[in-house]
């Protein structure tokens, strides 16, 4: 065993996967055994990937030859610095996930559960092996599984028709991004004919060749990430998927597309061009303004967590755009800030918004209800889920001292360092992006306070919620292990830029842990202490010190008086739950102000109406834009293709004749 590379170890890995995943199957009704053995398991091997990624890190790049593949291609596998970073993301997230999902799986609920068991696993190997593979033939093999596997979960209570449409809309976007993707792999071999990563480095494409490499790769990673406007996949599934499944798929798999970006624009083409970064960017901006609008409107919690995450995914892609330009005009020690800052918000959202996602499983199994108008005061009925939720809220607002926080922080550190760019466009739109930025910030701060706010404080909305039980043990821990992910991201950034600064050196030679040793592991001053710093464990000591003290002096200086009486109502003597703000209510400023950004359709009822309901419904301008447009096209030519194939003979005679003709008239001398 002491033979081993690190790359073995990881096969291991997915072998043994594969094997929870088959012996799932062997026993397809044992709901005890695969909750409580093969699930616990899985997550047991998930832990051993994160902390063999985590030793990885730093050292030199492992290889591997499968001979699984067809004749004279097998299966190139490569793990390096930068591969191993989303393999630790992939093992310590699935981690938690895989514990939760041994408490909240249960039987009769869609698929067997033998085959959700495969499916699951077989999901979590075919990204793993995504991440490994070092060329074009077995990144695709491994990316289809992943694709599929990740379908048959959507699709678990496949009995209701939405999750059916949501499982095929998936697909078939899926699909496309990966035509794209080939098709960049294509281009990238410039007609060698050789689809391994190390030949692709070695060709000198002209940058044409280069530009539609990148532009294709850009499409068909960012149909996986969710990018604008190849979105309408995410907000969809994520409903219909089962809450751990979304959760892996909101903060493991997109980030596989984002891997894959980064793989392609840093490594493989070989060179970059400054207007690159700007279309990242571009397109980074719109979908992270576009993902935070409609996240807060919604009035579905986990329709709210799909639009946050499109929102979160456009920060990367504005991360990577920002890298491509200042790797271009060589300002390397912006670019590693920047780079810095992807890698970071990657691992972060992957902690916080799988916490989220599993909230919103604990609160949908404990209510039956989605429905954020349906929901309130669970945080006296769900205290564990309740508070978990709230380290979830606070990094997924961007607050300090967890998580989220710190990786906005460093991508707007490399917003607002940039000096004078060599282009004078440049130099205009970066101080826009800049503002935008810091809006889509505040934006998503709105959304989680109504996410959270309308789901666990305040009165509950129906009866029924008086009834809720709290998460069970197993989801409990699960809860909790990403909880404490997501605070030790927040409260030691320093040493976790100096783990994952390898992976930035290698796509750009340079690196932040320098700078990072010449402070100490207590601050975070990525270029200078005196132009910006953050002390976050200062921060977080603070917090907790002025909470206690101000317990103390409470218990200390009050009177002892106690009067209980109703709370000021404004003059209005209805408190039921119904006099608390809605969803809808609560979204309404935001409506108002960005009512463009918006396709809605409201219901005001008349003052004559016995029982009046207001209804507003929110749908998104791209399908009627872009989708239904191209799904009219496609009817009308599959009907000209039914007309013209009527499945009679004499029809089929004549256009063998037709054809017969034409061919003589065209070859006639």
């Amino acid at each position: 065993m002491s033979d081993l590379l690190s790359i073995d170890l990881l096969l291991i890995a997915v072998c043994v996967w594969l094997l929870i995943g088959l012996a799932g199957l062997a026993a397809p009704r044992k709901m005890r055994f695969i909750s409580r053995v093969l699930f616990p398991l899985g997550a047991l091997v998930s832990v051993a990937v994160g902390l063999v990624a985590l030793v990885s890190l730093g050292q030199a790049p492992e290889v591997a030859v499968l001979a699984i593949g067809l004749p004279d291609l097998p299966f190139h596998l490569r793990l390096d610095n930068l591969n191993a970073v989303f393999a630790l993301l992939l093992g310590f997230a699935s981690a938690g996930i895989s514990i939760y999902a041994a408490g909240y799986f249960r039987k009769g609920e869609g698929a067997a559960p033998g085959l959700l068991c495969l499916e699951y696993h077989l999901f979590l190997a075919s990204m793993l092996m995504v991440l490994l593979a070092d060329d074009g033939y077995s990144f695709m093999v491994a990316w289809e599984s992943m694709a599929l596997s990740s379908f048959f979960l959507v699709t678990t209570d496949h009995r209701h028709e939405e999750i059916r449409r949501a499982g095929y809309l998936y697909l078939l976007i899926a699909h496309v991004g990966a035509i794209s993707i080939l098709l960049s792999f294509g281009v990238m071999t410039g007609g060698a004919g050789d689809y391994t990563f190390a030949a692709m480095r070695t060709q000198h494409l002209s940058p044409f060749w280069a530009s539609v490499a990148y532009l294709l790769a850009l499409f068909g990673f960012g149909a996986k990430a969710g990018l604008v406007p190849v979105h309408v996949w995410l907000p969809e599934a994520h409903p219909a998927a089962p809450s751990p499944v979304s959760a892996m798929m909101s903060g493991v798999m997109l980030k596989t597309a984002i891997y894959g970006l980064l793989r392609v624009s840093f490594d493989l083409v070989g060179t970059t061009i400054w207007w690159w970064g700007v279309a990242a960017m571009a397109v980074g901006l719109l979908t992270a303004l576009f993902g935070v609008l409609y996240s807060t409107v919604q009035s579905d919690m986990k329709r709210l967590l799909a639009y946050s995450s499109i929102e979160n995914i456009g920060l990367l892609a504005v991360g990577i755009g920002l890298a491509l330009i200042f790797h271009t005009y060589r300002m390397e020690a912006l670019a590693a800030l920047a780079m810095t800052a992807v890698f970071y918000h990657c691992l972060a959202h992957a902690g916080f918004k799988s916490l989220l996602f599993l909230c919103t499983g604990s609160v949908l199994h404990a209510t039956h209800e989605r429905s954020l108008g349906k929901l309130g005061g669970l945080i006296h009925r769900m205290p564990w889920v309740a508070w978990l939720a709230l380290a979830g809220v606070i990094a997924g607002s961007g607050l300090p001292p967890l998580s989220g926080f710190v990786s906005e922080w460093l991508l707007l550190q490399g917003f607002l360092f940039s000096p004078g760019l060599p282009h004078p466009w440049l130099n205009m739109i970066v101080p826009v992006a800049a503002a935008v930025v810091a809006l889509v910030a505040a934006l998503a701060g709105f959304a989680m306070v109504k996410f959270y706010g309308i789901v666990f404080l305040g009165q509950m909305r129906d009866p029924v919620l008086k009834d809720a039980q709290d998460a069970g043990v197993l989801e409990r821990i699960g809860l909790v292990w990403l909880a404490v992910i997501t605070l030790l991201l927040g409260v030691l950034p320093s040493t976790v830029i100096t783990l994952i600064d390898a992976a930035t050196r290698q796509l750009l030679g340079t690196g932040l842990a320098e700078r990072m040793a010449d402070h100490g592991w207590w601050m975070l001053a990525p270029i200078s202490a005196d132009r910006a710093s953050y002390q976050p464990l200062v921060f977080l000591v603070t917090i907790v010190l002025s909470v206690l003290i101000g317990r103390q002096l409470v218990r200390r200086f009050y009177h002892g008086r106690l009067r209980r009486t109703q709370a000021w109502d404004c003059g209005y003597w209805f408190q039921s739950p119904r006099a608390q703000d809605t969803a809808e209510g609560f979204s309404q400023p935001i409506r108002r102000i960005f009512g463009p950004a918006f396709r809605m359709d409201r219901h005001i009822p008349s003052i004559r109406d016995e029982r009046p309901i207001y209804s507003v419904k929110v749908e998104d301008h791209f399908w009627y834009w872009l989708y239904l447009p191209v799904a009219r096209l496609v009817d009308a030519i599959s009907g000209l293709i039914v007309r013209v194939q009527g499945g009679r003979i004499a029809i089929y005679l004549l256009y063998s004749f037709i054809t017969l003709i034409i061919l003589l008239l065209v070859a006639r001398p």
